[in-house]
């Protein structure tokens, strides 16, 4: 590249949350390789930062990768939202006179208000990244009330707001395939525009079950008072919301059932309490009930622990612009999945690397099908397919040199 470009990327997640650390950080240290040079603006929440900001100046400062922030509002609900806006637009505006960024790179919802402000005030490229339908996500996951009229709205706002990006955007990245179809169909959307879809990724150095030792991960089943013969069913990440917890137990229990040395490990950040009460709500016993929660570099030695892993995500418009990175990250350490399909490009992804089961719907019969399907195999040891070619499905698809591959394309030809 002849002259350094000057990017501001703009998160409403964290740095110091997991998702920043997986799903922005790795990309930025890739294109900072292809001489890009990068502002993260983010909203820190107080009690990660104070855990993780540390770690997070480490993860960058080799990099010469500059970060920025604000704190993070949550009550009162809305009106919190507004300020941190209102913040963001502030500190960009700042950030924009000392640094004058070729382009701003946003995610969807709340960064993209200010992308689209930056490019209408100072007529800097706008890179809008669509990792979910932001309006309609919020009203399908419970958040927004559009029996409400304040509810309804803000999600009219937003909607509104979406119709304006993709008019005046200057490049467009999506998550599935499923959702560039649906893009391309949006009256506002311009076939000049370019647009590539580039799913989560995954660290294939750090999600290796290769650089797992046989002693530490017996040293780890040992703290967890897991035994050599107990078949590992593990859930990673948030709960509730999109995440169906209710519909997981209740397969969870059906599995208990078949195989009763079954236990179930969450690896989750969030809500222990809950997990706990919506097993027993469905028969399971706490013994059979691991909870943890963990750092991201601790995430592939519990994920190795495990014999399948299970995620119902709500089937639903918005979700099919989805991409859950904990896909790739359990591919990536040859475990297959249970989960369920009309969720971005998922169901298509295992099919094709024979890579776990997908239920059509959450039905007693397709639950009882795929619990015998995992009870038979467990019984006898024999399995469909060698499971490591999981993990080369994972690098296929899932493969972070490959997304940093592609985002620099599209930045060439928005920078051009």
């Amino acid at each position: 590249m002849s002259q350094t470009k000057n990017i501001l990327f703009i998160s409403y997640d964290g740095m110091t949350d997991p998702l920043g650390q997986s799903q922005v950080i790795p990309y930025l240290v890739g294109l900072s390789k292809h001489g890009y040079s990068f502002t993260i603006l983010s909203c820190e929440k107080p009690g990660s930062f104070v855990k993780y900001n540390a770690y997070v100046e480490g993860l960058l400062r080799p990099h010469n990768i500059k970060w920025e922030f604000i704190p993070y509002h949550k009550r009162p609900p809305v009106f919190s939202s507004v300020y941190d806006v209102m913040m963001l637009k502030r500190k960009a505006g700042q950030l924009h006179a000392k640094e004058r960024f070729d382009m701003v790179h946003t995610r969807a919802g709340i960064p993209s208000l200010i992308g689209l402000w930056m490019k209408k005030k100072f007529g800097v490229k706008f890179m809008h990244d669509i990792r979910e339908f932001y309006a309609d996500s919020r009203v399908e996951g419970g958040m927004w009330n559009r029996d409400n009229i304040f509810y309804r709205r803000i999600y009219l706002f937003f909607k509104g707001k979406e119709r304006e990006e993709i008019k005046n955007c200057d490049g467009i990245v999506c998550l599935t395939y499923a959702a560039k179809e649906i893009i391309k169909k949006w009256p506002d959307y311009r076939e000049a525009i370019p647009l590539e879809v580039i799913p989560c990724s995954v660290d294939l150095d750090l999600f290796d079950p290769a650089k797992i030792s046989s002693v530490t991960k017996n040293a780890l089943k040992k703290e967890l008072g897991i035994e050599d013969n107990d078949f590992i069913v593990s859930y990673l990440g948030s709960t509730g919301g999109w995440y169906l917890t209710d519909e997981m137990m209740k397969f969870c229990k059906i599995i208990s059932d078949k195989i009763p040395a079954a236990r179930f490990l969450f690896i989750t950040p969030d809500q222990h309490g809950t997990i706990f009460e919506t097993a027993r709500k469905f028969g399971i016993r706490d013994e059979q009930i691991i909870v943890k929660h963990a750092r991201r570099h601790e995430v592939p030695l519990l994920l190795s622990l495990s014999n399948y892993s299970v995620f119902f995500i709500k089937p639903c418009y918005s979700k099919q612009s989805s991409s859950p990175t904990k896909h790739g990250e359990i591919m990536a350490m040859n475990i297959p999945v249970i989960t369920n399909s009309g969720v971005g490009d998922v169901a298509e992804i295992v099919r094709k690397y024979k890579s776990g089961i997908v239920l059509k719907e959450f039905k007693e019969e397709e639950f009882q099908s795929a619990a015998q399907s995992i009870a038979n195999e467990f019984s006898s040891g024999i399995y469909p397919a060698d499971r490591s070619t999981i993990r080369m499905g994972a690098i296929e698809y899932y493969n972070l040199n490959k997304a940093v591959e592609k985002y620099c394309k599209i930045y060439k030809a928005v920078l051009k």
